[in-house]
């Protein structure tokens, strides 16, 4: 006899009020996708490198149009919270002081993946899509590339490309700026 199991689900109020009464601690690396409080995966080397390239790269190219958010939460429903490694907002005075970015203060995401790829493929790109954030770029450490997530149609990204060492790249919102792979990824990684 095969019995299924049912799992409770958290709603983003469910999962905030966990971290009040101390359930969850604030140096925790949970996030909430889909209902379910999901650990992360430690953020290695590599990774982190990775992350304040991107951080330096885009507050340069973007500075005053955008503000560029590291692995800070975002509200995409009432049951998902992640926290994308890097979040290109609307410009807004406050800095988001008062509640998350949600979908529409959004322009471009993006997640570095070393070990976790297969899970931010699978997983999160979905939800990205199901949510309407109209950008997103995967990393791949380990391949050297980058995916490129837009068009939604349905709840789907109807257009994917992956550009490799040699690239450039246009984020759609702000056409007029482009940096390359090389740039992404430094060299001799």
């Amino acid at each position: 006899m095969v019995v299924e199991l049912q799992r409770r689900q958290f709603t983003v109020k469910e999962y905030h009020q966990m971290a009040k009464v101390g359930i969850l601690k604030e140096d925790d690396r949970v996030e909430l996708i889909a209902g379910e409080i999901v650990k992360m995966a430690p953020i290695g080397i590599p990774h982190a490198g990775f992350v304040r390239r991107l951080n330096g790269i885009f507050n340069q190219l973007l500075s005053g149009k955008a503000i560029v958010d590291i692995q800070n939460p975002i509200d995409l429903n009432d049951e998902s919270e992640p926290q994308p490694d890097l979040t290109l907002l609307r410009w807004r005075d406050d800095y988001y002081a008062g509640k998350h970015p949600q979908p529409e203060d959004i322009f471009l995401l993006v997640e570095v993946a070393d070990s976790t790829i297969k899970y931010d493929r699978g997983v999160k790109i979905p939800l990205y899509a199901e949510n309407g954030i109209s950008e997103v770029w995967l990393i791949d450490i380990n391949q050297e590339l980058v995916e490129v997530y837009w068009e939604i149609v349905g709840n789907n990204y109807q257009q994917q490309q992956q550009f490799f060492r040699g690239g450039r790249l246009i984020i759609q919102t702000f056409d007029d700026v482009s940096l390359t792979v090389d740039q992404i990824l430094g060299l001799g990684n």
